[in-house]
């Protein structure tokens, strides 16, 4: 049974929120895919997480190159797993279906697109019998309150 984490953006966007959340997976010694909805927005994603601070930078990679198998992050438009990940991050409209194979699922969507929330409660539905979910509703300081 994998544990369901839904992330309801309001006041920070996935850009702000996202890489603090791939640095914490990193720290427990876990991998990480990042699933996003188009192959624009994984090239995005991919330049915004080299240069998002200006001390550091998140290594990752984009999928599909031979390198992928030794990626501790991979962004990918496509369902694959191939750097053996634990955590698998659904963004921008990605919409997980199932957990099967990962010990976390992350579920970023935006409260303010009318239809992200309704896949998001879709989603909820679908993966609450068969894993162990939480709701985090972002606060108006950018911080999260358990709700759920």
């Amino acid at each position: 049974m994998a544990e369901v984490l839904f992330y309801h953006l309001e006041a920070r966007p996935l850009e702000a929120v996202l890489p603090l959340l791939l640095e914490k997976t990193l720290e427990r010694g876990w991998r990480a895919v990042v699933e996003v909805g188009s192959t624009e927005r994984a090239e995005a994603l991919d330049a915004h997480l080299w240069t998002y601070r200006d001390d550091s930078f998140l290594a990752h990679g984009l999928a599909g190159h031979d390198t992928d198998a030794h990626q501790p992050v991979l962004i990918s438009s496509g369902s694959d797993n191939a750097n053996g990940a634990n955590v698998r991050f659904f963004v921008d409209r990605a919409v997980p279906q199932s957990a099967e194979g990962y010990e976390r699922i992350v579920y970023m969507f935006s409260g303010h697109d009318p239809d992200a929330v309704a896949e998001a409660r879709l989603a909820w539905v679908a993966l609450k019998a068969e894993n162990t979910l939480t709701y985090w509703q972002q606060t108006d300081a950018g911080g999260w309150e358990r709700k759920g």
